[in-house]
């Protein structure tokens, strides 16, 4: 079992940036192909981002692509996500999440078994 532990979020400004982290502990992190996951104030959890567990391979949401970054390091058992040029509708509650399939990019929520208790993100206007 992998237990993850969200934190980097904050109140920004539109067009700031902000870099979250997850931290891993329990099982080598390695072993884990990770996603990052948002859900806004009344809508449904939503992809953002995923890397396989070397990282050499990421995912992006099409309403992220080219703004945020996902990247990991396994020797601090961490994944990153950098978001740049941030707008009002990226507010949300940022989750970190861990499966098994480590050389599959998910994008379905589903198939996460090990989830953080999310990070708040909200950006003003």
């Amino acid at each position: 079992q992998v237990q993850l532990v969200e934190s980097g979020g904050g109140l920004v400004q539109t067009g700031d940036s902000l870099r979250l982290s997850c931290q891993a502990s329990g099982r080598p992190f390695s072993n884990y192909g990770v996603g990052w996951f948002r859900q806004a104030p009344g809508k449904e959890r939503e992809f953002a981002a995923a890397i396989n567990y070397s990282g050499g391979s990421t995912r992006y949401a099409d309403s992220v692509k080219g703004r945020f970054t996902i990247s990991r390091d396994n020797a601090r058992n961490a994944v990153y996500l950098q978001m740049n040029s941030l707008n009002p509708e990226d507010t949300a509650v940022y989750y970190c999440a861990a499966h098994s399939g480590a050389y599959v990019l998910l994008s379905d929520a589903a198939q996460y078994r090990h989830w953080g208790q999310g990070t708040h993100v909200t950006v003003s206007s």
